[in-house]
């Protein structure tokens, strides 16, 4: 079967735009391959943290993936600081890549542009994202846009240590996201929906009150005419509300549009779906909420099924490489 592996960093809250853009599709991925889900702790350490809030986040983040559907007994799902073999590919690898290729990584001119502080983790973290794939023999990876230029380093530096060292390393393959909803900004429908606290109005929050999160819908911004149409370029706020609406009951947004002659039923059904989406994960991530001792236990069964594969590959990559093996 088909090998696929995701990480997300626990640096902010969950929002609509993850759960209905990507998290879903997470879900149903568990029936079509053998599926790797990493909460990518080391990551979040590029920049400074407050370590009770990533502890807390870290254990959060874990206990709504599988709120939201996650099984641990058929996805391997796991926290990435249990598995030490990722910081020590991840070495190997900064050995293997370029000061060069590492200086062109996108991502780090725009995070490091104008900070006071620059880690030097922030500079090589995309090996540490490609000792994260290749750990794992994986076969394919989910990308956005923002993140195909670190797997096309992955594609290299695999290769690379293939040709130095011989056969090692699984080469993977980009994936195309399954397409989920492109949730916007309740106040700003121009813009994706974000964590960032610049529009508390405009981002719903997986774990926020379904109260809130119904008042927040019945005031998202609109339109200037009072026709109900799926047309993102001349009517960004309607049809963001028919996205969303459409994401939650599994309709096509173009045909729940004709259903709709007024803003008002728009909002109100948009609204009631949105909130018995949430209603079962707040559920369910209560339940875990209040047996962290449980969660603990299914990650600690989740990184000891991912050192099964973590372990082997990077003994083949030290072997190959010429370090002594330990006794």
């Amino acid at each position: 079967m088909t090998r696929v592996f995701s990480g997300i960093k626990p640096t902010g809250p969950v929002q609509l735009g993850n759960l209905l853009g990507a998290l879903r599709h997470w879900v149903a991925d568990q029936g079509e391959a053998d599926t790797v889900f990493c909460v990518v702790d080391l990551h979040a350490l590029t920049v400074p943290q407050d370590p009770a809030e990533l502890r807390s986040r870290t254990l959060e983040l874990a206990q709504l993936l599988v709120a939201i559907g996650i099984d641990p007994d058929r996805s391997t799902l796991f926290v990435q600081s249990h598995v030490p073999e990722h910081a020590e590919l991840s070495w190997i690898l900064e050995c293997t890549a370029s000061f060069g290729e590492l200086r062109r990584m996108t991502q780090f001119k725009d995070k490091s542009d104008g900070a006071d502080f620059v880690s030097a983790g922030l500079f090589t973290y995309p090996a540490l994202m490609a000792a994260d794939i290749l750990l794992y023999d994986t076969d394919r990876v989910p990308v956005g846009d923002d993140q195909r230029q670190h797997l096309e380093l992955s594609r290299d530096l695999a290769i690379r240590f293939n040709h130095r060292y011989g056969d090692t390393f699984v080469v993977p393959e980009a994936a195309i996201p399954k397409v989920g909803a492109r949730v916007m900004d309740l106040q700003q429908p121009t813009r994706k929906m974000s964590k960032s606290e610049d529009s508390p109005q405009g981002t719903i929050l997986v774990l926020e009150p379904l109260d809130s999160v119904a008042k927040k819908i019945k005031r998202a911004v609109t339109d200037n005419d009072t026709e109900v149409r799926f047309d993102p370029e001349a009517k960004p706020g309607v049809s963001n509300l028919l996205s969303i609406l459409g994401a939650c009951t599994g309709e096509d947004p173009a045909t729940v549009g004709e259903t709709y002659t007024r803003y008002g039923d728009l909002k109100a059904a948009c609204a009631e779906a949105v909130v018995e989406t949430l209603r079962p994960i707040q559920d369910r991530f209560a339940e875990l909420a209040a047996d962290p001792e449980g969660t603990a236990a299914l990650l600690a069964k989740g990184a000891a099924k991912a050192r099964e594969v973590a372990v082997p590959t990077l003994a083949r990559a030290r072997h190959n490489l010429g370090l002594l093996a330990p006794h």
